[in-house]
């Protein structure tokens, strides 16, 4: 198996956002029966939160992917437990929220991680080296280099247009909750499209 590398990781991110996207969409399916976009960004289905997942976690084992079971088990436990607690506090941080919390929950740690999940993440830990990254590094490997260069470079271009819609998106919704009328037609757009509802179910009523 190759070296992991940034065009690597790229790659392994998009995954990790769609799939994450689609395994919260129907785990939302089949617990509430509700169709809930699950997407960190106001267009596309970029759940990012399990983009940076699968990078980390790829960060984290790659170097361990031939160890035991047990061990990769207790790195997945503590380096995902690390980086969900980050990532809770970095929400909050940027953008005034978080989208779980586990206050409720068995030895929990200011309510953004808990027992329950980091047990979830060493036996993720070991799923994912073991079976679904060596699967989507060789998917990666088929793609010509030239061809998955312009799909970085397509992609990141959308993406950060779409972080910076959705940012306005979030700073437009809080002032149309405090009252504040639209300003001009880019903010009735925001009004009319992404508003608040549109960011509730994209935040799971965290808003």
């Amino acid at each position: 198996m190759k070296k992991l590398n940034l065009y690597n990781l790229y790659f392994i991110f998009i995954f990790g956002c769609i799939a994450g996207w689609f395994i919260e969409g129907a785990w939302s399916f089949l617990k509430k029966g509700l169709l809930i976009n699950h997407s960190a960004l106001v267009i596309g289905p970029f759940n990012v939160a399990y983009g940076i997942c699968a990078v980390g976690l790829s960060s984290l084992l790659f170097k361990f992917k031939d160890s035991s079971f047990l061990k990769i088990f207790l790195i997945g436990f503590i380096g995902g437990s690390i980086l969900e607690y980050l990532m809770s506090l970095g929400m909050e941080m940027f953008l005034g929220f978080t989208a779980w919390d586990y206050s409720h929950k068995f030895l929990n740690i200011n309510g953004r991680i808990c027992f329950t999940y980091s047990v979830f993440w060493g036996l993720l830990g070991i799923l994912w080296i073991k079976i679904c990254y060596p699967r989507i590094i060789k998917f990666i490997e088929k793609i010509d280099v030239k061809v998955g260069k312009i799909i970085i470079i397509c992609l990141s271009v959308f993406l950060l247009l779409d972080f910076g819609l959705t940012m306005s998106a979030i700073n437009r919704a809080r002032a149309f909750d405090k009252g504040i009328a639209p300003q001009n037609s880019y903010e009735k757009f925001l009004d009319k499209t992404f508003n608040t509802a549109y960011l509730k179910n994209m935040f799971n009523n965290n808003w």
